[in-house]
């Protein structure tokens, strides 16, 4: 294990800052984390549209069967836009997991701040179905590319 020493001071404007309109921690420099304990939110819907708080939550539990395919829109939360806290060249990675009964269903439509859109899958192929029995994770990367324009990679994938 490496040994470091501690400076005697640190010049925090260049290291980082804490943005308290955003709520975000940004860093100017590499960061060394020995472990990170995320927000899961336990969410019992079975239907409807699923809004994914991006500063409250890293995943989403939907711990009941789902009984309809869902949409999932990404924000930053209830009163702030995804697009309002990144920056173009940003990303954020989030997880939804969904549990199924005898009958499958699956995330079908995405959203970006409400707006649609199509992302990328790994495969190359969206999922059409869910898993029966089981509980579907889907993963999310969603990078800020321009001013309101998303690329979303996503990946699906069955535990049972």
């Amino acid at each position: 294990m490496a040994t470091y020493t501690r400076p005697e001071s640190i010049d925090s404007s260049a290291v980082g800052w804490y943005d308290e309109t955003t709520n975000v921690i940004r860093m100017n420099t590499a960061l060394g984390i020995s472990e990170v304990m995320e927000n899961v939110t336990l969410d019992t819907t079975t239907t409807g549209t699923i809004n994914f708080d991006v500063n409250s939550q890293g995943i989403i539990y939907l711990t009941t069967n789902q009984t309809a395919n869902r949409t999932i829109n990404f924000r930053a939360d209830s009163l702030n836009t995804l697009n309002s806290i990144m920056a173009s060249g940003e990303s954020t990675s989030v997880v939804v997991m969904a549990t199924q009964g005898a009958t499958a269903y699956y995330l079908n439509t995405y959203q970006v701040d409400g707006s649609a859109v199509t992302p990328k899958w790994s495969g190359g192929s969206a999922p059409d179905a869910g898993n029966a029995s089981s509980v579907d994770i889907y993963n999310f990367s969603i990078v800020k590319t321009d001013s309101a324009t998303f690329d979303v990679f996503a990946l699906q994938s069955q535990f049972a």
